[in-house]
């Protein structure tokens, strides 16, 4: 309630000036980022271009995903910070963040790194449940994540689908 009283207090009084002149560049930046998204756009797609395994730390297991970001829209985007949560079997797998940053060009792509922690015991939850879904040979995944931009400018995209296990039959001789 204070800062309401200073913005309707005199003009004179002490820091009036300055609550008036922060309220009034807050009002604009609203308007101007609500005008943005009044327009609107396609999500981002983003897929796994890439796993790779990196030295094991404890009991955790840690890779190294690379990920695949098209932007197919006729403004750029631009990020500073990944977050990503993979889900496997609806339950939580593996976790990430980056501070990685970068643009995402207009009708462009680019790779963004992103070090992925399976704590053990997920890892170990996991593989009781991949004998259950041995029989089927499909794993359903979701992957959430978010290319960090800012106050108002973080984009959020979910890619999911199943992953498909090798055939796990014996040969007969």
């Amino acid at each position: 309630m204070p800062f309401f009283r200073v913005l309707l207090s005199r003009p004179d009084a002490r820091y009036a000036r300055y609550a008036r002149l922060a309220a009034i560049l807050a009002v604009i930046t609203l308007a101007l980022n609500g005008c943005a998204g009044l327009f609107g756009g396609d999500p981002l797609r983003v897929s796994v271009a890439g796993i790779e395994p990196v030295d094991v730390q404890g009991l955790e297991m840690r890779f190294n995903v690379k990920l695949r970001v098209q932007n197919p829209n006729e403004s750029a985007v631009n990020f500073d910070g990944v977050s990503l949560a993979l889900e496997l079997n609806g339950k939580p797998f593996a976790s990430g963040v980056s501070d990685q940053s970068g643009t995402v060009p207009r009708f462009g792509e680019t790779v963004v790194n992103v070090p992925l922690t399976v704590p053990a015991f997920a890892a170990v939850r996991q593989a009781f449940a991949f004998a259950g879904a041995a029989q089927s040979g499909q794993i359903p995944y979701i992957l959430r994540g978010k290319l960090a931009g800012g106050l108002t400018s973080t984009t959020r995209f979910v890619d999911q689908g199943t992953l498909s296990l090798p055939a796990l039959g014996m040969a007969l001789p």
